[in-house]
């Protein structure tokens, strides 16, 4: 059986995974329809520090975003004296640095659906009087569903995975930044080879659901596609 601590670290992640990937969804729209759009020679340079995090070591990471949420650094004295809490070793801190770390998860899937939208398309629909924001709500939205799932669905399960980053920033305080990894690492280094099952089945199954969900949906809005392609061209 699971118990009460790691039902904490369970909802603690679940937050914290919740929140990261609300809070990348909405940053990484523009960011992923810039980059599937522009042909500034700056494309590459973005497209290399937004990837970074996929080869990056996580400690390295986690190092240097310790090092700029210390309480002497600029970012981290900023935000004691906008709250009066420190930021290095606080939910909040997991949560700009899992941002960082999933942020290629996200915005790669989107930028790849983002580029398959046919420019003629948007063309149409501004010829026809719709304007940037229009055709994105209307047109963009609409086509690259599938592909937002998928950023969705990584962004969560990679957040829920996470170690070496929240481990450096976050510390291992229960009911504040021990999520369900990092419990699952104090189970093992204490022998308790019972509970570390237990946490490893449940993150898992989870992961497998997440992932489960995402093939599938993006299977059904294939056959979708095709089947909506064929009856367009029997209507020729």
């Amino acid at each position: 059986m699971i118990n009460p601590d790691d039902i904490t670290a369970l909802i603690l992640t679940l937050k914290l995974a919740g929140i990261t990937s609300i809070i990348l969804m909405v940053i990484s729209m523009p960011i992923a329809w810039y980059l599937s759009r522009t042909t500034h020679k700056i494309r590459p340079v973005l497209e290399t520090v937004i990837a970074l995090p996929l080869v990056l070591p996580p400690t390295v990471l986690g190092f240097y975003l310790l090092i700029g949420f210390a309480p002497d650094s600029l970012l981290g004295n900023f935000w004691f004296d906008l709250t009066g809490n420190r930021l290095a070793f606080s939910f909040e801190a997991l949560v700009i640095g899992s941002m960082i770390y999933s942020l290629p998860f996200v915005v790669q899937p989107l930028q790849v659906s983002f580029a398959a939208i046919p420019t003629k398309l948007l063309e149409s629909a501004a010829i026809l009087g719709a304007k940037p924001i229009d055709q994105f709500i209307t047109i963009v939205l609409p086509l690259a569903r599938s592909g937002m799932v998928t950023a969705a669905t990584l962004g969560f399960a990679h957040t829920m995975g996470e170690f070496g980053v929240v481990l450096m920033i976050g510390g291992n305080i229960p009911g504040e930044t021990q999520v369900m990894s990092i419990a699952l690492y104090d189970h093992v280094e204490s022998l308790a080879y019972a509970q570390a099952h237990t946490v490893s089945l449940l993150l898992l199954v989870i992961s497998f659901v997440i992932l489960l969900f995402t093939y599938s949906r993006n299977s059904n809005s294939l056959r979708l596609g095709v089947t909506s392609s064929i009856h367009a061209e029997s209507q020729l």
